[in-house]
């Protein structure tokens, strides 16, 4: 929920930052994948830089900061009902931000993957008969453990698991948008996970163990205005999501963002 802001000190302050493109939503190869997974085209990132020391119990107050500054307001990108990209521009009233852990820092994440035969040694999904959950078709073992409760499998991840930054984004984008053309193997799932996260996180060395550790910040925020949600969507669902992430050190945070539908076959 929103919180006030710190007792006589400044909010936060924030200024867009164009030029500071994703490197992996350039790639001609990923956009051909997210085209496929009916995602290209409804999906963006943005970076923008702040002006003061952040700490992680400053959430609250950081994230309504961001949805109330006017460089933020007047330049944050949404798909509107049409399917037009819009900006925010809307006097938001309050937001809702749930920390999302960032703790793994390798792909062996998605080994039991293969260990437990939801995925054959050559990358090829095990099929299974077809299943739904609300509107999203099941027909292999891959999005049934991602999906489905009473999946044989499903305590494959735990809750703690299915928290993590890294499972998230591999959940969406093997998810996909509303006419995704799926894969029946892992590695594009997989390859583009990784450049997504690594794109998207700061790391730094610890100088005395010397094991890699990230620095990031991950919010899955939400926003209201005086007609009800209003970011990432007035209409929600499972596939569209509105991620920051935020870097301490640079002071830089970047919005991941993905309105479900169907691809925009031009984007």
């Amino acid at each position: 929920m929103a919180g006030g802001e710190r007792r006589g000190a400044a909010a936060f302050a924030f200024r867009c930052l164009p030029e500071r493109a994703l490197p992996c939503l350039q790639d001609s190869g990923t956009r051909d994948r997210l085209r496929k997974w009916s995602m290209q085209g409804r999906i963006i990132a943005q970076a923008f830089s702040f002006d003061q020391q952040f700490k992680p119990y400053q959430k609250d107050e950081f994230v309504t900061a961001f949805f109330n500054d006017q460089n933020v307001n007047s330049s944050l990108k949404l798909l509107s009902t049409s399917g037009q990209w819009t900006t925010l521009d809307s006097k938001v009233t309050k937001t809702e931000a749930v920390v999302v852990p960032c703790t793994q820092i390798s792909m062996s994440f998605f080994d039991r993957l293969y260990s437990e035969g939801l995925v054959r040694e050559t990358g090829d999904i095990v099929k299974c008969y077809d299943d739904y959950y609300e509107d999203i078709l099941i027909s292999d073992e891959l999005r049934k453990v991602l999906l489905l409760e009473d999946s044989d499998h499903y305590d494959l991840f735990s809750q703690l698991d299915r928290k993590e930054f890294l499972f998230c984004l591999f959940k969406h984008l093997c998810i996909g948008g509303a006419l995704c053309q799926f894969e029946d193997v892992v590695t594009p799932y997989l390859e583009t996970t990784k450049a997504l996260y690594k794109d998207l996180l700061s790391v730094q060395k610890d100088p005395e163990t010397k094991e890699i550790r990230i620095i990031s910040t991950v919010f899955r925020v939400s926003a209201y205005d005086d007609n009800g949600l209003c970011y990432p969507s007035s209409k929600a669902h499972e596939q569209t999501f509105a991620y920051l992430i935020v870097d301490p050190c640079k002071r830089h945070v970047h919005t991941l963002y993905h309105c479900f539908g169907g691809s925009s076959f031009s984007g």
